[in-house]
């Protein structure tokens, strides 16, 4: 009876102050956060300001900026700019391919169909991320099903055109930066269509019956309607694949040529090598690189899209 009791007394002060329900309901949730996410960040900042003894290999816990002067040096800088190289074209690319399906979606797939297009979409993101990256090592390589699609269709030629062409070919597609750019779109592509279908679902019928009443053709109703109103969408979308390009690290180690990108760098940096200070350092690049591109994604209307 008494804990009855104390259970209706708890409940009626809970439902009386609302604020300190809600308040307690964030609290554990905020604790992690800030602990676990926030607390890692900074002490993952604080590591990128010691260095390493080159002679004993210990990390030498005093501040400087010895480290972050390591990023300038050449072969360093390649893999930033590498990185930065491979995830504007994956976005890029993503946003292509994406546009039209999404535009699909918003315009004219209606009831069941767009039904099925929801879970087209979304179901390649319930299966393996490995196995995915797996399955497109074998469809890129020298005797997979790519290679013998480009053979049956006479685009070969076409084909090791793009192998021979530096900063983007290898021996193969699976071994090459454009076979790594093609999978890492294909694994983020749900992560660009859902934004930019959203951005398309709000442009109102209303201005694109004005447009085309005041005599403006299709294509020109495209260019100064319709897609100024969907780059938000887009752009929502980039933060998405932009991002996630940026940090991966296990995709380029099963595909692509042997040099690395910013997340296998990090990777070996504080294993194999053991040196943490440059791998915090590296890390940092890419939350530095974010927050340049948050803030240009915000002027454009990203965060609107959601």
């Amino acid at each position: 009876m008494a804990r009855e009791a104390l259970s209706r007394r708890l409940s009626s002060v809970l439902f009386a102050k609302r604020g300190l329900l809600v308040t307690l309901l964030l609290v554990p949730p905020l604790l992690w956060l800030g602990v676990v996410y926030v607390g890692s960040l900074i002490a993952l900042l604080i590591q990128s300001f010691f260095s390493i003894d080159e002679f004993s290999g210990t990390i030498v816990r005093e501040f400087t900026l010895k480290t972050y002067a390591e990023l300038l040096r050449p072969a360093n800088l390649d893999v930033i700019l590498r990185t930065l190289a491979i995830a504007t074209f994956v976005t890029f690319a993503s946003a292509v391919l994406a546009f039209p399906i999404a535009y699909y979606a918003a315009r004219y797939a209606r009831g069941r169909t767009k039904a099925t297009f929801y879970i087209a979409i979304v179901m390649p993101l319930w299966s393996s991320y490995l196995v995915k990256v797996y399955a497109w090592k074998l469809l890129l390589a020298k005797e997979g099903a790519v290679a013998w699609g480009a053979d049956r269709l006479g685009a070969t030629p076409m084909v090791d055109a793009l192998l021979s062409m530096p900063f983007v070919g290898g021996p193969s597609l699976s071994v090459s930066y454009l076979g790594q750019a093609l999978v890492f779109a294909y694994l983020w592509l749900p992560f660009m269509i859902l934004p930019i279908q959203a951005a398309l679902e709000r442009v109102p019928a209303s201005l694109i019956e004005a447009s085309a009443d005041l005599g403006a053709a299709p294509g020109q109703t495209f260019r100064t309607v319709t897609l100024p109103l969907a780059l938000p969408g887009v752009a929502a979308g980039s933060i998405f694949t932009f991002s996630l390009t940026l940090g991966d690290y296990i995709l380029p180690q099963i595909i692509g040529p042997s040099t690395l990108l910013l997340g296998q760098t990090v990777y070996v940096l504080q294993g194999t090598a053991g040196n943490i200070p440059l791998a915090a350092a590296f890390a940092v690049v890419p939350i530095i690189v974010m927050g340049f591109y948050l803030f240009a994604a915000k002027r454009l209307g990203a965060f609107d899209a959601f």
